[in-house]
């Protein structure tokens, strides 16, 4: 700026010069002289002008673009990743997955630990659930699975209310519908007969959680389960529960996670023909490309929410714990945006 500012005192003292000399040589010249003397100039001045008019109108602009840049605020995207997967241990997370996304969900639990080493501490039983999940839209989305536990399948959708917005919104909430149907017994085989209405069941549940910060992430869901057909003597045909979980990140790829449901209108246990517990979960998830791998430890042998909710039977402080695992692997099925 300095150096533009010498040259144009420079070029402004060589138009003074000319100006003088100018002066001095009209008496002697010719009058066409003098007309080109006179053009000459008014060109030099308009041309000295114009550059100043640019000059001025470049440094105005830049100062424009520099105050918006301080006092624009930066934008924030929503919060995302609050859980890896679509289920913590055995309850739903808040989680969807992105629109044209397949999840495929394979559970896996053993029998129970303190069976000792006659079943090599549960490891002699298996159960399992498969199931599939996809994203229709990146906040909407549906699944299927089968459960082995009671031949259970179970249909579900989801659905992404409000998303956690750093400034906007302090929580992602998620609402998910299930409807179970169990086909065991088989028909003809139960001791009362069985109807396709009898086997039917529905669970509606509200998933609330927020990640407090890039490791730490809580959620609280109060979800009813309602049954069509209980044994009306010690069962309920709708049952109220408050699941707790939560996240906590160890490293890049290793998190530590748990979850507690209560019962809120359960009745009193009458062993050995009633049994039923709050169900507990602890785990660990581990990231490995693709795929999250979760170790879990609960006394829910139930795989999905009507069997964890109302038909958890072990108890897990007395020992009866069920080993197992769950794995999740997420395939795009449709370009991205």
């Amino acid at each position: 700026m300095k150096i533009f500012s010498k040259q144009l005192i420079s070029v402004i003292d060589q138009s003074k010069t000319q100006n003088q000399k100018g002066k001095i040589e009209r008496n002697s010249k010719p009058d066409s002289t003098i007309n080109k003397d006179t053009k000459h100039e008014r060109k030099l001045s308009r041309s000295i002008l114009s550059l100043i008019f640019i000059l001025t109108a470049t440094l105005l602009s830049a100062q424009d673009d520099l105050l918006k840049e301080l006092t624009d605020e930066p934008v924030e995207s929503e919060t995302i990743a609050t859980f890896k997967g679509s289920r913590v241990i055995n309850l739903q997370s808040v989680e969807t997955r992105p629109k044209g996304t397949l999840e495929f969900i394979f559970s896996h639990r053993f029998g129970r630990i303190n069976e000792g080493a006659y079943t090599l501490w549960g490891l002699d039983d298996a159960y399992v659930r498969l199931g599939l999940e996809y994203g229709i839209t990146d906040r909407l989305g549906a699944g299927i699975g089968r459960n082995s536990v009671d031949k259970s399948f179970d249909a579900y959708a989801r659905y992404k209310l409000l998303a956690q917005h750093p400034g906007k919104m302090p929580v992602t909430v998620t609402a998910l519908g299930t409807i179970n149907y169990r086909s065991s017994p088989k028909k003809g085989e139960g001791i009362v007969p069985v109807t396709t209405r009898d086997r039917i069941s529905f669970v509606g549940q509200l998933l609330i959680a927020r990640k407090f910060t890039p490791g730490l992430s809580l959620q609280v869901n109060p979800l009813i389960v309602h049954r069509n057909t209980v044994n009306q003597q010690y069962e309920n045909n709708d049952d109220v529960a408050l699941g707790f979980a939560g996240r906590q990140k160890i490293s890049r790829s290793i998190a530590f996670t748990a979850e507690y449901l209560i019962r809120l209108t359960s009745n009193e246990n009458n062993p050995p023909a009633y049994e039923r517990y709050n169900a507990i979960g602890f785990g660990i998830d581990i990231e490995t490309g693709g795929h999250v791998f979760q170790l879990v430890f609960t006394n829910s042998l139930g795989l999905i929410e009507r069997a964890v909710v109302a038909e958890t039977n072990g108890n897990f402080w007395d020992g009866d714990i069920h080993f197992g695992f769950n794995i999740t692997r997420t395939f795009q099925l449709s370009g991205k945006k």
